[in-house]
């Protein structure tokens, strides 16, 4: 049902209406990539309780702030069509978020955090808060055309967050109220920028894959060299560029100008931990762990990673 409600969603009904199996096929590849996405947040924020986990927004990750700034400027997109009876633009939004801006951008990046860090630290729960934000907006824009999943969803989300009664249907629900997260434009725009460079990086990771010298991308050393901007951009995120690029390391160095920017991209030579899958230089330091590294040490048995 909820598969034809998204064939009906997603035509431009003042043309006309085009049916058939492959235009269904694609209809239910879409449909997929946004119910998987949706059992991500809910798996990954099942042990989280807003009441008692949810981190400060002065206190949260700046990831986590611009997912949030995301999700906001994408659910006031959503309503103004919603008034003007915009219906596929709806569908072409929602997918590019769930497929785009969240699967192949925030998502991915937030593997490593959600996994690896202390259940119970920081740098973990900031990433929770963010999803359970993300989690409560997808699910009130969603619900008007994917109807069955929103409210199948719902029970569990609302269900594991422990809400009234009264709550029990998305269908009393109105739109998120999103906490302010700073300046959300600049955000935006830091982050728009940031993808521009990882798409570029990428690209280079995929060549180097192909030709065989790494497997993923976690088994490349990264040296980027920038100039202007692009390096004030990179630099500001430190020791955390790393996880933008899914790589073990990166590393960034300033040049006079854009002729003179490249991108390196180096096999590691060091040890994988067990864990956490990075090639890192002090995996076996602790001789009680000697699959691990320096940061599953300390995630697990020590005060825990600083993350940014």
């Amino acid at each position: 049902a909820d598969i034809l409600r998204l064939w009906v969603a997603s035509t431009d009904y003042t043309g006309e209406l085009s049916i058939g199996d492959e235009i269904l096929k694609r209809v239910t590849e879409s449909y997929r990539r946004i119910r998987n996405t949706l059992r991500f947040l809910l798996a990954n924020t099942s042990d989280f309780d807003p009441a008692k986990d949810a981190v400060p927004v002065a206190d949260m990750l700046e990831i986590d702030r611009y997912a949030i700034a995301a999700m906001a400027q994408l659910q006031g997109d959503i309503a103004g069509h919603f008034e003007r009876y915009e219906f596929h633009p709806v569908v072409a939004r929602l997918q590019n978020y769930c497929s785009e801006d969240l699967g192949g951008f925030y998502l991915d990046i937030l593997k490593d955090r959600l996994y690896t860090t202390g259940v119970e630290s920081t740098a973990r729960r900031s990433a929770q808060t963010a999803l359970w934000h993300v989690a409560n907006a997808l699910l009130r824009v969603m619900a008007p055309i994917l109807s069955f999943t929103a409210e199948e969803a719902w029970a569990v989300f609302a269900g594991q967050q422990a809400y009234a009664e009264s709550d029990e249907t998305i269908f009393t629900q109105t739109l998120w109220n999103f906490p302010q997260v700073g300046d959300g434009e600049a955000l935006l725009a830091k982050y728009a920028a940031l993808r521009d460079v990882r798409a570029d990086v990428t690209k280079q990771l995929e060549e180097v894959r192909a030709s065989g010298a790494i497997g993923s991308s976690l088994q490349a050393e990264l040296a980027i060299k920038a100039a202007g901007d692009k390096y004030a951009l990179l630099a500001s995120l430190d020791d955390d560029l790393k996880f933008v690029f899914i790589t073990s390391q990166a590393s960034v160095e300033q040049v006079a100008d854009a002729a003179n920017e490249a991108v390196s991209v180096t096999p590691s030579d060091a040890e994988k931990c067990e864990r956490c899958w990075h090639y890192r230089r002090d995996v076996g330091h602790d001789h009680a762990h000697p699959g691990l590294c320096g940061r599953c040490t300390s995630n697990l048995f020590g005060s825990g990673e600083a993350r940014r």
